[in-house]
């Protein structure tokens, strides 16, 4: 019988093969175009969120430091505050002394008042002269009137109508030895004064972006512009629409910042606890992606250059590919026109005829089949060669049990292939559970794909867990009654990479603790479980929730750098955890604040490691930079009720003490008490006009 020598030269191939080759082509060039787009696409948006994230971080930046300005003016007028005597009061000209040379912390303001408790103006400088009662303006005396009405601190709205006059003002009770409201003291401060909003606050303007501080009611209170100050945003391009938005989705309240896309431009705003002061960033979207499209247009070029020669190639590779099918094509056509079956098979002419050579074959298979038992006594003996040196871990098993395996399956479970063989399949898995759920899994495939592949993990011989991608088929018949072999690639490393990637998703990268999204996943498992404690332990022993807020943390942050910074947070993320570990646990929601879980654990008992917690803060005072840090740390504690189910309203109700814990003067621990509201008074103390 002889054997078809092979046509030489290029034969072209018929209309199916470059129809093929065509279509082959046309898809490569559709594949690069939409991967091009789709990059770009792509591109574009991670660009936009990134500027987003940078622009978000600006103005949250700026609003943090305008805050410490205003709490830092808060912090002067109490200490002028506390320099004021009830004897004082009484002496219009010692008063006015102490002011204007007593006490240096004055000259922190442009303009102070002092009033007694009857609402008599005792005391009214502006820029160090006295002046006439009837200079103040309304919103002045309204403030006034309120701190003598309400015995708090206050922060006013603007004052003054004009852009040189514009003002806020501070107020502070005066209280007497035994804490009765003597008085009142104010202070003043312009809006490009340096104690409040002076240029030199704001970074370097950009091109086409601006920076504005506007106040709650949409009053302008810093612009590039100083003709747009004291203006509203309601005229801002961008700021305006993007204000309505958070402001319609009660973002204000609830979140510290937030960016906002709006046709045509980028807005980042930030807003201020306490005045109700908003920072925005608004950047025109062409500005921010200019950049971009130049570089985007030449990788379309280079993608477009890159796909058209893929293609070419691919289309070349495809006919030279299909040149036995050609061959083929040419002599089944020279069968057709010899009209003699029984000639193709004698040797072929000097072209060749393929339908020959395929009838050989067919021919030479017919004569392979007396053989075919000889050559399958030979595979089984050499079967188990073939499993030994295989670059894979194979095994066979029947009626459950190891059947053979090779040399690489033994040494990934840890074993020698003789400890395995006649082994029942269960000695493979760490407890009959999971070899249980595993045969489930092997089952069901079986049944829906006639195959298995999956993942499974294993026990090695000395208890550790090895994973690995299980790919089965039935050796004999479909169904797992017959011979299965297996064939298994280790994956401990890609599961353990896995889990590492999920632990980095669900934990913070500063300390290493669980981020909000994990807390708020692992607290609303502990809300969902109430019953059941409550059923175990009682309602006492629901837990608490702690939300904790560092105290002068600002100060390390601004005086040692942002790497002092992120040393504190560590630092207080292994001394919370190292208190709580035995009965809760810790996690960062952001910032320098933290929150405590702690379940099973009673209301007083919680206090008491609050206080363990505050005075482990307080104790620790780090140094850097040659310098001395003091730290404290404000809680909010909340019971664990059966009425609070909503992670949100747990949150809140904590972050709420913890801002009380603030108020009271940081540094100390505040749960809320349920009690009835106080009764209004019955007089009102006016100021005199």
């Amino acid at each position: 019988m002889s054997v078809h020598t092979p046509l030489q030269g290029f034969v072209l191939p018929g209309s199916l093969a470059l129809r093929l080759a065509a279509l082959l082509m046309g898809a490569a060039l559709v594949a690069g175009a939409a991967s091009g787009w789709i990059a770009t696409r792509a591109a574009a948006d991670e660009a936009l969120q990134r500027v987003m994230r940078q622009q978000g971080d600006e103005v949250q930046t700026l609003a943090r430091v305008l805050a410490s300005k205003i709490e830092q003016s808060q912090k002067v007028l109490r200490t002028v505050a506390a320099g004021i005597t009830p004897q004082m009061l009484e002496a219009p000209s010692s008063l006015e002394w102490l002011l204007q040379q007593g006490l240096p912390a004055v000259q922190f303001f442009d303009a102070m008042q002092v009033a007694r408790a009857d609402g008599t103006l005792r005391v009214n400088l502006q820029y160090g002269v006295q002046g006439e009662a009837a200079a103040l303006e309304p919103a002045e005396r309204e403030a006034l009137r309120r701190t003598l009405m309400d015995g708090k601190p206050i922060v006013s709205e603007l004052v003054g109508s004009r852009t040189g006059d514009a003002r806020v003002m501070f107020t502070q009770p005066l209280h007497g030895a035994d804490g009765s409201l003597t008085g009142v003291v104010a202070g003043a401060l312009r809006l490009q004064s340096q104690g409040l909003l002076p240029a030199s606050m704001a970074p370097p303007e950009q091109s086409g972006s601006r920076l504005v501080v506007f106040a709650s009611d949409g009053t302008i209170l810093s612009h590039p512009d100083p003709r747009r100050v004291l203006g509203k945003i309601s005229d801002e391009p961008g700021l305006a629409q993007a204000y309505k938005v958070w402001s319609a989705q009660n973002e204000a309240a609830a979140a510290p910042g937030r960016t906002e896309v709006v046709p045509g431009f980028v807005v980042s705003l930030a807003q201020m606890p306490l005045p109700q002061w908003t920072v925005a960033r608004v950047s025109e979207a062409q500005a921010l992606l200019a950049p971009l499209e130049g570089t985007q247009r030449r990788a379309w070029w280079l993608a477009v250059l890159a796909v058209g020669l893929i293609a070419l190639l691919g289309a070349l590779l495809s006919l030279w590919q299909m040149q036995p099918l050609a061959r083929l094509r040419e002599r089944a056509w020279g069968l057709a026109q010899q009209g003699d079956f029984e000639d193709s098979i004698a040797p072929a002419p000097l072209l060749g005829d393929e339908v020959g050579t395929l009838t050989q074959l067919l021919d030479s298979l017919v004569l392979e089949r007396s053989g075919q038992a000889l050559r399958d006594s030979a595979l089984t003996g050499s079967l188990q060669a073939i499993l030994d040196h295989a670059p894979v871990g194979i095994v066979i098993t029947r009626a459950a049990r190891l059947s053979m395996l090779g040399r690489q399956a033994a040494q990934m479970l840890g074993y020698n292939t003789d400890e395995l063989l006649g082994q029942p399949v269960r000695a493979l898995y760490a407890s009959d559970a999971a070899w249980a759920q595993g045969e489930e899994r092997a089952r069901a495939a079986f049944a829906a794909h006639g195959a298995f592949d999956g993942d499974l993990c294993f026990a090695r011989k000395d208890g550790s867990p090895v994973w690995a991608r299980v790919q089965g088929r039935a050796a004999e018949a479909p169904g797992m009654s017959a011979g299965i072999v297996w064939i298994l690639e280790e994956l401990t490393a890609v599961h353990e990479a896995r889990r590492q990637r999920r632990h980095e998703r669900l934990h913070d990268p500063i300390t290493g603790l669980p981020d909000r999204r994990a807390f708020e996943e692992r607290l609303r498992g502990v809300l969902l479980g109430l019953d059941e404690s409550v059923a175990a332990h009682g309602e006492a022993l629901c837990g608490v929730v702690m939300y904790l807020d560092l105290d002068h943390f600002t100060v390390v942050n601004d005086i040692a750098g942002h790497t002092a910074g992120d040393d504190v947070l560590e630092h207080v993320a292994r001394l919370l955890e190292a208190q709580v570990r035995q009965a809760g646990w810790v996690a960062r929601l952001g910032g320098d604040e933290f929150v405590v879980v702690l379940p099973n654990c009673s209301a007083a008992h919680g206090l008491a490691v609050a206080e363990q917690l505050r005075a482990a803060v307080r104790a620790w005072e780090p140094v850097y930079g040659g310098r001395s840090f003091t730290l404290g740390v404000s809680i909010g504690l909340v019971p664990l009720t059966a009425q609070l189910r909503d992670v949100a309203a747990v949150l809140h109700a904590a972050d709420m003490a913890c801002y009380e814990a603030k108020r009271a003067g940081r540094n100390c621990v505040v749960m809320p008490v349920d009690r009835p509201e106080p009764a209004a008074t019955e007089h009102e103390v006016l100021l005199n006009k």
